[in-house]
């Protein structure tokens, strides 16, 4: 799995804790199946959609900018080699 969706993950899966909301509750306030979810969080699963994680935190009422405004972000290596 790619360190972009490792940080994906990890992301979804503090604020999950912070709030104290399970996978399934996520997918209840995002509009979206649990199955969605736990593919998101399932970390044998390739790369995740933008559209998704958007998805995610419009039901987590917070923005893009929000959720990628994180150091979990801030020290991903270089894709390009």
């Amino acid at each position: 799995m790619s360190e972009v969706k490792n940080a994906v993950v990890r992301r979804f899966r503090n604020i999950c804790k912070e709030r104290g909301i399970a996978p399934n509750e996520l997918a209840y306030v995002s509009g979206v199946t649990p199955s969605t979810v736990y593919s998101l969080l399932d970390e044998r699963r390739g790369n995740v959609s933008i559209t998704t994680i958007k998805i995610l935190c419009d039901g987590l009422e917070m923005t893009l900018g929000e959720f990628f405004s994180d150091p979990e972000f801030d020290n991903l290596e270089q894709e390009i080699e």
